[in-house]
């Protein structure tokens, strides 16, 4: 039987294209839990938003998340509906901005 191949949403991939520009960190866990571990990081090292935090919480698992001005979230979840962030929408304007328009 033939397997069918898992269609990629255009929404989610826009989303990642958009977090690629995001600064991002990567830190382990350690005994904490993953977004225990992420937000004491971002306290520790007094990060601002907007940030990608990817947390290794084991040799195969890494937790991604995304660090906003209203809190800390899944980056699946950010990828998904990156039009709620307004940090992420200031960064799409400067990759718009980056090519050239025509105008007459």
């Amino acid at each position: 039987m033939a397997r069918r191949r898992k269609r990629k949403s255009r929404r989610r991939q826009e989303g990642r294209r958009i977090l690629e520009s995001v600064p991002q960190f990567s830190i382990e866990c350690g005994e904490d839990k993953p977004v225990t571990a992420a937000r004491k990081f971002i306290h520790a090292e007094g990060i601002v938003p907007p940030a990608l935090l990817l947390v290794k919480r084991n040799e195969h698992t890494t937790d991604r998340y995304f660090w906003a001005e209203k809190g800390l979230f899944g980056a699946q979840y950010v990828e998904e509906n990156h039009f709620l962030f307004p940090s992420l929408r200031t960064s799409e304007d400067e990759v718009d901005v980056a090519v050239p328009s025509r105008s007459r």
